[in-house]
């Protein structure tokens, strides 16, 4: 999707509330619609797109659960339709690695966020969608027996299985 800007890597503050604030500031500044995952439970860009393409579609339909768009795309990438257990693949104190989404919002006028802001809340390390199998499976309830029937390359597949599912569950 060309309105949608991803990122891997590091966040550039460490202070869980600063880093947050300095979010919510990028977001006011440009309009854009900013969210933050934990890398490590983001299987590929595919799964940020279509759990974007899928809050997306909900907001257009008057389908959504939540009133903001970014809560929205956190709701669809972590498979999950309560924003609560949603959360669990946000960013938290143990967050090492972050998937930053960043997209011109649909609703207002948005412009890109130039570099220098950008690198005042992220430092892309240049490794990409690199996540942990172990932690991918206990965030999206995917058993070993699951995994061994469907194949282990098919993780990912498995995983955006649940992002489709989440709004047929309500």
């Amino acid at each position: 999707m060309k309105n949608i800007l991803l990122l891997f890597g590091r966040p550039a503050i460490q202070d869980r509330e600063h880093f947050l604030l300095a979010l919510k500031n990028l977001q006011s500044r440009t309009g854009c619609v900013v969210q933050v995952l934990d890398a490590d439970k983001v299987v590929s860009e595919k799964h940020l797109f279509f759990a974007a393409e899928k809050a997306l579609l909900a907001f257009s339909e008057d389908k959504n659960v939540a009133n903001d768009l970014g809560v929205e795309i956190l709701r669809y990438a972590s498979g999950e339709r309560q924003i609560e257990k949603a959360l669990s693949i946000g960013f938290s104190d143990s967050t090492r690695r972050i998937a930053l989404i960043v997209m011109k919002n649909p609703e207002i006028e948005s412009s890109w966020p130039d570099t220098s802001a950008l690198s005042k809340v992220i430092h892309v390390d240049g490794l990409g969608c690199s996540f942990k199998a172990d932690e991918v499976m206990v965030a999206f309830h995917i058993t070993h027996e699951e995994l061994e029937a469907a194949d282990k390359a098919k993780l990912p597949d498995l995983v955006l299985e649940r992002v489709a599912l989440v709004e047929t569950f309500r």
